[in-house]
């Protein structure tokens, strides 16, 4: 199941940024960030997608939703300016931020290359 984030659980469950300049996420699975607003449609063609991955992969990452009007420093934060705008985690490594509505096949193809996938340091 999704989980909504505010600031407040953003800064425990996933990065607090008002301490540290350097990314460290502080989760405990990867995770998807996706930042959505209620009256963005491509966003409401996410939503069950999301929602279905979050079944599928219950055990192995999260999924969270920002809504940007509601969590407008969030947004700043991460510099959105067009939604649906997804954050991707690893447990390693750097997040990537993807934009627009991404098929399912996609968001698989992430998980299971870039999320569930050990990256290789060079």
């Amino acid at each position: 199941m999704t989980q909504h984030l505010t600031k407040e659980t953003f800064l425990k469950d996933v990065f607090n940024y008002e301490t540290s300049q350097d990314w460290k996420y502080a989760g405990s699975l990867p995770a998807i960030i996706d930042f959505y607003a209620d009256w963005c449609s491509p966003c409401k063609m996410v939503a069950p997608i999301l929602e279905e991955l979050s079944e599928e992969y219950k055990d192995k990452i999260k999924v969270y939703k920002i809504d940007t009007e509601e969590e407008q420093e969030l947004a700043a934060v991460f510099g959105i300016r067009s939604i649906p705008s997804l954050l991707f985690i690893p447990m390693e490594g750097q997040p990537q931020m993807a934009q627009g509505a991404l098929p399912k096949a996609t968001f698989k193809e992430v998980i299971e290359n870039v999320l569930l996938t050990p990256q290789k340091v060079n």
